[in-house]
C-alpha cells in the first residue's frame, strides 16, 4: 500500500466519522482490521491490502488528528470558504480538506504542495468538478495565507 493509498482510506474514515457515534478510535480498530479489509477488498480495490504498522500508524495519525483538531479544521474551511456556508460543503468535501489542513499544520514531513495535490486527485474520485475547484480554492487560500514560509 503507498501513501495514496493510505491517504484516501484516512479521507473515508474521517467522512465516515462526521456522521459515526463511534470515537476515532473505535472506529479506526473497526476499520483498520485485517478481517475488515478481506470483507471490503472484493467491493473496493483501495482495501486489496491491508496497511503494514507504518501505513496503519500514518492513516491512525490523520483521523485522530482530523478529530481532535475538527473544530479549528472547520474554523478554517469556513474562514476561505466565502459565500459558502459550512452546512452546505458536501461531508466528503469537508473530510478532504480537513485531511489535508491537518497534514499542512501537523505533519510538518509532508510538503503542503504534496498534501494539495493528493486532496484534489482524492476529491477527483468523489466530487464533481466544480467542487473539486472549490476545494482547491479553499486549501490554496488557507496555505498561502496561513503556511506563507512554504
Amino acid at each position: 500500500m503507498v501513501r495514496n493509498v493510505a491517504r484516501e482510506i484516512a479521507v473515508r474514515l474521517a467522512y465516515e466519522l462526521s456522521f459515526s457515534d463511534e470515537t476515532a478510535q473505535e472506529l479506526l480498530d473497526r476499520r483498520l482490521a485485517a478481517d475488515n479489509f478481506a470483507s471490503l477488498a472484493e467491493e473496493d480495490t483501495l482495501y486489496a491490502e491491508a496497511p503494514n504498522e507504518k501505513q496503519a500508524a500514518y492513516i491512525r495519525r490523520l483521523v485522530t488528528g482530523v478529530s481532535e483538531h475538527a473544530a479549528e479544521l472547520d474554523g478554517y474551511i469556513s474562514k476561505y470558504a466565502q459565500g459558502w456556508s459550512f452546512a452546505r460543503i458536501p461531508l466528503v468535501a469537508s473530510a478532504v480538506m480537513r485531511v489535508c489542513m491537518y497534514e499542512i499544520m501537523y505533519m510538518p514531513d509532508i510538503p503542503t504542495g504534496a498534501a494539495i495535490n493528493e486532496a484534489v486527485e482524492i476529491a477527483k474520485k468523489y466530487e464533481t468538478p466544480e467542487t473539486v475547484k472549490f476545494i482547491n480554492g479553499i486549501l490554496g487560500s488557507f496555505a498561502r495565507q496561513e503556511c506563507p514560509q512554504e
